[in-house]
């Protein structure tokens, strides 16, 4: 009886909707609304990999429809919903956080308000808007960030290194330094759920998994001040940093894991930590590597590779590597199969436990190196046997590949990047012979539009060689054109030239064979690399670098960041700790970084405090031993004319921090902050 009753129920509701009598045939559609989110990103990365921050900030870009339900439009409400995996985020199981319907206009830098989250955690995040009026959009697609490891006590690994090294940097370019290979094999047992690996390696590392490269990023990590150093000639601002950090990175690696014998391994690059001295630059220490891969089963059991003593270490064919200096490599030294399971180790050493650096080890959340472009030869020139001058047509920041080349064994082949320059250094490849070879260089950039070959094989083909631009990855998001060609040559220009200076996310380098990290060039380009490029997780980390290279002690800010001991600069270089800070506040609405700096601004304040006389006039006298005290007490630089008057321009720096610092104080509720130094800025 109850079934027919059922039956009977679902038979006439059927039919009276077939009649219309229940529902209509068309039922009014929900008005559409006239924007969508996108564009969505965490601490200003699209999808991070690792965050360290215990509450992250979700920002997105609302887009307006076409037509005229699109003009005129507005955010008036958002919801986000969090969940710990992409399968529970479609389901809508928003088991983190679901922030339901908040009523405001705010779209950017929303702290996550969720569950607290933990070391390792998943997160996978949705948003959807209302616009003007109150219509929700659809969804947006699903994003992405990733928690790092929250605590020390996280870090199962020890630092390790190559036994034939000490701890102690290798000073001497000439001393033989071949680029440490590590490795260790590990077993899978069971069906794997997921598998991040957690990593670093100073000065540069490479990554290997089962005979492949991790990750398609170069000259990781980004270059921070790594770790105290011993003595630090010609600084007038002695190792007294208020910080030192080294960022890690993470990857997700379960497509490259597998059932039964896995190997991991790392190649060592020297980079800025263990860098020949050469003019300004100081070495930290020998290289060194660090790293845990974490492998979560379906039965919810989990196994964890740490790096110890328990690695394995050898030579590579990177015979040397330096900054400064270039690369050699020795193709017959290499070891095919040295990073896939099975391969014989034997002859191999046990690695070294290095000190650890005296360093918080912190998430990168600002975007990596890559190979952003590629050129072909645009002209080639043979100026005698195996002798070619190649020109690629723009200046480049990278370095050459060399594509399928055949050749015996033994024959080196001599790269001289042009202009030439003593700061580029040397680049060499010896061919191992047989099956065609490629190559370019892992842990160096050079500066360069041409290129010089010497000893190469046969005649040289165009499809041989590739020059490839490297730095920071961001997209360009601002563009100029107007009537005269000129000035748009001169903004493309530019535009290029910059994107050639950006490496490490360190945003303004001096030059691409000089490259230091010039604070000065940051006080008046930071606007203009807003106005043209997508660089807010670039210039907080680079922010973050100049107020850790603050002195603790004096207040004094060097005039390069992260820090080597460059000469040069001025009050108007430190004066990018107050300079940078507030035009990322102006431009992104960021307060939290006015809060980070705000004490760093008032003691560079105070540092300059000490040089302004009775009158009212700064003029700087900083001192450094071993150093031309002018090259310290710089006002204008490189101006095409005659430069101001070192006074004027040192009083009008001043001037300038006093009035952020000010406004600074009166954005962060601090009257009494900003009545002071708003007085101090009328009295300049």
């Amino acid at each position: 009886g109850c079934q027919m009753k059922k039956d009977s129920k679902q038979f006439f509701a059927k039919a009276a909707i077939s009649l219309g009598l229940l529902f209509p045939m068309h039922a009014p559609a929900m008005p559409k609304s006239g924007i969508s989110p996108e564009r969505l990103t965490c601490e200003y990365m699209k999808d991070p990999q690792v965050v360290d921050v215990s509450l992250p900030r979700l920002s997105w870009i609302n887009v307006a429809l076409e037509g005229e339900q699109g003009q005129g439009q507005a955010q008036s409400a958002w919801q986000v919903r969090v969940a710990s995996s992409e399968e529970k985020l479609e389901k809508g199981e928003t088991n983190l956080w679901d922030s339901k319907k908040v009523s405001n206009n705010q779209s950017t830098l929303i702290k996550y308000l969720g569950k607290p989250l933990s070391s390792r955690q998943q997160c996978w995040w949705q948003v959807r808007v209302w616009d003007k009026d109150g219509n929700p959009s659809e969804w947006s697609s699903p994003a992405y960030w990733g928690m790092g490891l929250l605590k020390k006590d996280d870090w199962k690994c020890k630092w390790i290194g190559a036994p034939w090294q000490g701890d102690e940097p290798v000073t001497k370019k000439n001393e033989k330094t071949p680029a440490p290979l590590l490795r260790k094999e590990f077993e899978i047992t069971k069906e794997v759920a997921s598998a991040r690996v957690y990593v670093t390696g100073l000065g540069y590392f490479e990554l290997y998994l089962n005979g492949k490269k991790v990750g398609d990023d170069v000259l990781v990590p980004n270059q921070t001040n790594y770790d105290n150093r011993k003595s630090l000639d010609g600084n007038p601002s002695e190792d007294d940093f208020q910080r030192h950090r080294i960022m890690y990175l993470s990857y997700d690696v379960k497509d490259m894991v597998r059932k039964g014998s896995n190997a991991i391994g790392a190649i060592l690059g020297n980079g800025f930590y263990n860098v020949t001295s050469y003019l300004w630059v100081m070495p930290y220490g020998s290289p060194r590597f660090l790293g845990q891969l974490h492998i979560t089963y379906t039965d919810g059991t989990e196994q964890v590779v740490v790096s110890d003593e328990s690695w394995k270490a050898s030579k590579s064919a990177i015979l040397m590597d330096f900054i400064y200096h270039g690369e050699h490599y020795d193709a017959r030294k290499e070891q095919p199969g040295w990073c896939i399971a099975g391969f014989d180790d034997s002859q191999w050493e046990q690695v070294a436990i290095r000190r650890a650096p005296r360093s918080a080890l912190k998430a990168q959340t600002s975007p990596s190196d890559r190979v952003m472009e590629k050129y072909k030869p645009l002209k080639i020139e043979k100026l005698g046997e195996g002798h070619y001058k190649v020109d690629f047509g723009q200046q480049i920041a990278g370095w050459l590949h060399l594509i399928d080349v055949q050749g015996e064994p033994g024959r080196k082949i001599e790269i001289k990047y042009l202009p030439e320059n003593a700061m580029n250094g040397v680049n060499t490849y010896t061919l191992r012979g047989g099956p065609p070879e490629s190559y370019s260089a892992r842990f160096t950039w050079f500066g360069f539009r041409a290129v010089e070959l010497l000893n190469w094989p046969g005649e040289l083909q165009s499809g041989q060689l590739q020059a490839e631009a490297v730095y920071t990855e961001v997209e360009t998001t601002g563009n100029f054109e107007c009537s005269n060609t000129l000035f748009n040559q001169i903004n493309d220009i530019w535009q290029h030239s910059d994107n050639n200076n950006r490496h490490g996310s360190i945003n303004l380098s001096d030059t691409p064979r000089e490259r230091g990290g010039y604070t000065g060039d940051a006080v008046v380009r930071t606007v203009t690399e807003i106005h043209n490029f997508d660089v807010p997780a670039v210039l907080s980390k680079w922010i973050q670098d100049i107020a850790d290279a603050q002195n603790s002690k004096t207040g004094y800010v060097p005039n390069a960041a992260p820090w080597q001991p460059i000469f040069g600069g001025g009050v108007g270089w430190g004066a990018a700790i107050n300079v940078m800070p507030w035009e990322f506040y102006v431009h992104y609405g960021d307060k939290d970084i006015l809060k980070s700096t705000f004490d760093a601004m008032k003691k560079y304040v105070g540092f300059m405090l000490q040089w302004v006389d009775k009158d009212g006039v700064l003029l700087s006298k900083i001192t450094a031993a071993n150093s031309d005290n002018h090259y310290h007490n710089l006002g204008d630089w490189c101006a095409p004319y005659a430069l101001p008057l070192d006074d004027l321009v040192h009083t009008y720096i001043f001037w300038l921090c006093c009035d952020i610092t000010a406004k600074t104080a009166g954005i962060l509720n601090n009257p009494a902050e900003a009545k002071k130094y708003a007085a101090l800025a009328e009295q300049t």
